[in-house]
């Protein structure tokens, strides 16, 4: 597979527009290696032409090669100092941009928008991006099973929830401030003027360059004094370089 794969990430990049090369080289070959086997294919030409050919193959390549991990209020202590930082920001008067990028199927983006409401911050509108349509579509739904919702306390259930048989749907005051879009964080350019950026669990995957490239990117769109939660695995060393300055262990503020 090894002396193919510099071929297959060409061909991906100019089909797909996904660059491959980016990612961790073992980390990718080991996931592709295991679409294929799914897939019933056993060379990397051969998965090459049914990416080509079966639109349901590509589309399962696209949500097997992205990072889907997800949870409502995953990791409790991001949560709670977000909570802190959008609080004191929302007291500068202004309308507040959210990005959540690589949102997944949109629990954090639901989680953030909980959290606003819960304060009564209305100036406040989350852009929740992600480079796999499935899990968009899922986001836009706002439909979510009741193993998906665990973590949401009961009171705050009933509060953002409606019972949907026996699953559970986002109620209207929390989706209106929400737009799910599709974006590669590798390729597609950056949104613009954010005052808040939530990129968590997903440079890690990434190359030395290809993830510096991002912070840089993140740092470049970010506002004066905005704020960048990484995830707590993901410290990025000499911020200062990027324009970024360390406030606690997952979160920096832009210099300036």
């Amino acid at each position: 597979m090894t002396l193919n794969f510099e071929f297959f990430n060409q061909w991906v990049e100019q089909k797909l527009g996904i660059q491959l090369e980016a990612y961790k080289e073992r980390q990718m070959q080991r996931r592709i290696g295991n679409i294929m086997q799914t897939a019933g294919v056993s060379t990397l030409e051969a998965y090459a032409k049914l990416l080509e050919t079966n639109p349901q193959a590509k589309q399962e390549f696209l949500s097997h090669i992205t990072i889907n991990v997800t949870e409502f209020y995953r990791n409790k202590d991001l949560f709670e100092a977000f909570e802190k930082q959008i609080i004191r920001k929302s007291q500068e008067g202004k309308a507040l941009k959210i990005w959540s990028a690589a949102c997944s199927i949109g629990s954090e983006p639901y989680t953030l928008s909980m959290i606003l409401n819960n304060h009564n911050i209305r100036q406040a509108q989350i852009v929740a991006t992600d480079i796999d349509q499935n899990c968009l579509v899922r986001g836009r739904s706002g439909l979510y099973k009741a193993s998906e919702v665990k973590n949401i306390p009961s009171d705050e259930l009933k509060k953002h929830f409606t019972v949907v048989n026996d699953d559970y749907q986002a109620q209207a005051h929390l989706k209106q401030r929400i737009q799910f879009k599709k974006h590669d964080l590798l390729v597609d350019p950056y949104e613009k003027k954010c005052d808040v950026i939530v990129c968590r669990n997903v440079t890690i995957y990434f190359k030395n360059e290809a993830r510096d490239a991002v912070y840089q990117k993140f740092s470049d769109v970010l506002e004066p004094g905005g704020i960048l939660f990484t995830g707590a695995t993901e410290t990025i060393n000499f911020s200062e370089r990027f324009g970024l300055e360390k406030i606690d262990s997952f979160i920096y503020q832009k210099i300036g």
